[in-house]
């Protein structure tokens, strides 16, 4: 009986640690195209439409996002104390095909990525 209160502590406190360790982590590259958040879901858009939208969009406070090729949405994020908005650094690519790496986090069917390095694609031909 021991035993079985000792081994059902043990799994309670991994199942108690699990559940408040941070989401999942992990460094990815991620391809696709920088977008307004709001377009890219109510719109159901493959690519942004112009980079004047998307600019517009962006500096009146919608979230710019990466589209991912395979239509998975990365919500770009800072990893400090206090975070702050990731526009400033997505701005310069709005409506660009980029290749993006840093490390990923998800949590309840979202992703968001603390962008380390970014950079245009070249165009294709």
């Amino acid at each position: 009986m021991r035993l079985k209160l000792m081994l059902g502590a043990v799994i309670l406190s991994i199942a108690i640690f699990a559940a408040l360790s941070p989401a999942a982590e992990k460094t990815l590259t991620v391809k696709g195209y920088v977008i307004d958040s709001a377009c890219a879901f109510t719109k159901n858009l493959g690519k942004p439409i112009s980079k004047e939208c998307a600019t517009q969009c962006a500096n009146a406070g919608s979230v710019l996002v990466i589209l991912a090729d395979d239509g998975t949405i990365y919500w770009p994020i800072a990893d400090t104390t206090p975070s702050s908005g990731q526009n400033p650094k997505l701005l310069p690519f709005a409506a660009q095909k980029v290749t993006v790496s840093g490390k990923v986090y998800e949590r309840g069917g979202s992703k968001a990525i603390v962008i380390d390095h970014i950079e245009a694609q070249a165009a294709s031909k």
